[in-house]
């Protein structure tokens, strides 16, 4: 343990750069620049909110902020597993020509979507002054569903980052999973309104857990309670511990396959 934490350390400058580089990259060319990240949640908000807070509204209490809370933490999910997944391949020529420790490429694409997730708050800031929401204490407690958002994204894209090496399909079942991943996550609709059977398998979903707690603790003022720290900790536990095993034991054949 004591020898992967002095490599960390040691390139821990490189994987600072990886990160500028990525949140440079994406928003290249762009006037609004890393603005677009405030931008574009807002915006998403308002069509959803006109869209869907006619079908919804009557059991969803401020329906904005109940919307931003779960898209905030789902699209994070979503595009750092997404982009992580190709991020080995996506680095062949430099893997082929030097040696860098490879967690490096898929940890630095998480954590430049991490800079768009914390840069996205704002526009939950400016939901919740324009809708009057009050705040709890609890609201410091935000720090935990965050955490607990990286580090699943962080074992899920390491996990995929090794797998889409041997498995090239995976890019292209990943869309129609995370696809319908979103549907049974509550980000737009009340869980109430789900058949029990349904709901049974929602409750087992990690990311609806991470928005539950993230909710709890911004808009209803409510502490986590044990059991869905459990869960959210204990999905972290498992997807972490996979996807650092994956990736370790696939990580020396990927300079044969990429």
């Amino acid at each position: 343990m004591s020898t992967y934490i002095h490599n960390f350390l040691l390139y821990k400058d490189l994987l600072k750069e990886l990160v500028r580089r990525d949140v440079k990259t994406k928003y290249r060319r762009s006037v609004l620049g890393i603005l677009w990240s405030v931008l574009n949640p807002l915006g998403m908000m308002i069509i959803m909110s006109i869209v869907f807070s006619h079908v919804f509204r009557a059991n969803i209490e401020n329906f904005p902020v109940y919307l931003m809370c779960g898209q905030l933490i789902f699209n994070f999910f979503n595009e750092a597993s997404t982009i992580a997944m190709s991020a080995i391949l996506g680095n062949a020529a430099l893997i082929k020509k030097v040696y860098v420790p490879k967690y490096l490429f898929p940890v630095s694409k998480v954590c430049s979507c991490f800079v768009n997730l914390v840069t996205s708050f704002i526009a939950l800031v400016i939901v919740i002054i324009a809708t009057g929401t009050k705040l709890s204490w609890t609201v410091v407690l935000v720090v935990l569903p965050v955490l607990y958002v990286f580090l699943f994204s962080l074992g899920m894209g390491l996990l995929l980052s090794a797998l889409v090496v041997t498995f090239r399909d995976l890019q292209h079942l990943y869309g129609v999973l995370i696809t319908a991943w979103l549907y049974l996550t509550p980000i737009f609709y009340p869980i109430d309104m789900l058949p029990d059977w349904v709901k049974h398998i929602v409750h087992m979903n990690p990311i609806a857990n991470i928005i539950e707690m993230f909710r709890d603790v911004v808009m209803y003022g409510i502490v986590p309670s044990g059991i869905l720290q459990v869960k959210c900790l204990g999905a972290c536990a498992i997807v972490m511990a996979l996807g650092l095993w994956v990736f370790y034991k696939q990580q020396d054949t990927f300079i044969l396959k990429v």
